[in-house]
């Protein structure tokens, strides 16, 4: 077992598991992939059996450790770290199992970190990585999540009808992830889900809804989403009102419906650019700042 990876206890054998990992911080727009990957793992009843040392990965700094009281008398600390949960039974289609990583992004030694989460999935035979990001998007909050799903492997691609990725830019752990794994032979699927830039500080239950459906539908198996369905209802409701009561912001959030509908109806009618639109969401933002 890898240095950097501390087992509490061996997870019970598991028929070729799927692990599935998503992290707080760059990669998790609205807490969207952690809110997925926490909902999936309470779902499955899965359980903690370790975790990686959090002494090599994280500037505390930056991520700081908790203080906890315990009955109300006895200080503990709680330190950052990336944590291991597993499935007990097989609820993937095909009888496979899960293995769930979470946490916060890494600060540091990404390369090294990637390489541990390699040689743990290969000691726990893992037959498939997922990986689960949301990012800020210029997109409505009442329309349905976008969710992107790739691939590097032409088998994967083939097979699961994905893409292969063309993006280029920055990226996170999880994008550091998703090609470790297909470097080194692991095959490697990314969900990703587009969030409404203008509600980055909002927890959004569609995008993580979003991203279990897209999930089951590459795994199959059974997932109960009914209370992440409600929640995303509220969501819908309370998102909605609130920017009804602000005309500048309720102009904005029609632009950006009339060019999802025009893409989506494949129409070819000039509309605002992204661009413009963020220029447009700035202006407003500065004007709400000078009145209040």
């Amino acid at each position: 077992m890898n240095e950097h990876v501390n087992l509490e206890r061996r997870p019970e054998p598991l028929t070729r598991p799927v692990l599935i990992a998503g992290f707080t911080g760059w990669n998790d727009a609205a807490e969207a992939a952690s809110l997925a990957v926490s909902t999936a793992g309470e779902e499955w009843g899965a359980g903690r059996f370790g975790g990686f040392d959090g002494e090599a990965f994280f500037d505390y700094q930056t991520i700081r450790p908790q203080i906890k009281l315990i009955e109300g008398v006895t200080r503990t600390v709680e330190w950052p770290e990336n944590v291991l949960s597993a499935t007990t039974a097989d609820p993937l289609e095909g009888g496979h199992g899960a293995i769930l990583l979470s946490g916060p992004e890494p600060s540091f030694r990404w390369k090294t970190f990637c390489g541990a989460v390699v040689d743990l999935a290969r000691e726990l035979d893992v037959s498939l990585v997922v990986t689960l990001g949301a990012l800020l998007a210029d997109v409505p909050h009442s329309r349905p999540t976008s969710v992107a799903a790739n691939a590097q492997d032409p088998a994967l691609v083939e097979g699961l009808k994905l893409s292969a990725s063309r993006y280029e830019g920055p990226t996170g752990i999880t994008g550091v992830l998703h090609r470790y794994c297909a470097e080194e032979g692991l095959p490697a699927v990314s969900l990703w889900a587009s969030v409404p830039h203008y509600l980055p500080s909002v927890p959004s239950a569609p995008a993580a809804l979003a991203l279990l459906q897209n999930l089951q539908t590459l795994l199959g198996g059974a997932l109960d989403t009914s209370r992440l369905e409600r929640t995303s209802r509220d969501y819908q409701t309370q998102v909605s009102a609130a920017v009804a009561q602000d005309s500048d912001l309720a102009s904005y959030v029609r632009m950006l419906e009339e060019r999802h509908d025009s893409q989506a109806e494949g129409q070819t009618r000039d509309l605002p650019s992204g661009d413009d639109l963020v220029d447009e969401l700035e202006r407003f933002l500065r004007e709400k700042g000078e009145e209040e």
